[in-house]
């Protein structure tokens, strides 16, 4: 079956592609960090803006009417940001912008917080395990963060 979706890497980040990765982006959050209280959401929105204009790779998985579905950011082979829009899980989308990241960036590590199963269970399932754990965030947020690689890699 042809994916109904493609996967670009965003050369030019205009404002009006990040404001709508960063809707995106709390569509996401709100419904898979259910840890996270509305303000909590509403703290963090502010830096997401500067996390998409300063990752060295951002990637867009876009329906065929180029409308955003999920997003991945990729720095030193490390995954540093993975969303999709709630609609749009199930569909293999995480799947292939991981897989995208994998084979075009060796991407072999990442952080993912504990608290949020369904992310851990996806990474597991594409063959990371956790190798360090930490009890607060980097913010030094009480979220317990997993530290995992893909299998049988080293940094």
């Amino acid at each position: 079956m042809t994916p109904d979706f493609t996967i670009r890497e965003v050369t030019d980040r205009k404002p009006e592609l990040i404001d709508a990765l960063c809707c995106l982006w709390r569509r996401s959050v709100e419904a898979t960090h259910t840890f996270l209280s509305p303000t909590e959401i509403d703290a963090i929105a502010p830096f997401v803006p500067q996390a998409l204009g300063g990752v060295e790779h951002l990637f867009v998985a876009e329906s065929l009417a180029r409308d955003p579905l999920g997003f991945m950011g990729v720095e030193n082979a490390r995954l540093e940001m993975l969303f999709l829009d709630p609609t749009s899980r199930g569909r293999g989308i995480g799947g292939a912008l991981l897989r995208y990241g994998i084979e075009h960036f060796d991407v072999n590590e990442l952080t993912v917080n504990e608290q949020n199963p369904q992310a851990v269970g996806f990474y597991e399932h594409m063959g990371f395990v956790a190798y360090q754990r930490t009890d607060l965030d980097e913010q030094s947020n009480p979220y317990p963060l997993l530290y995992m690689r893909r299998a049988g890699t080293q940094r």
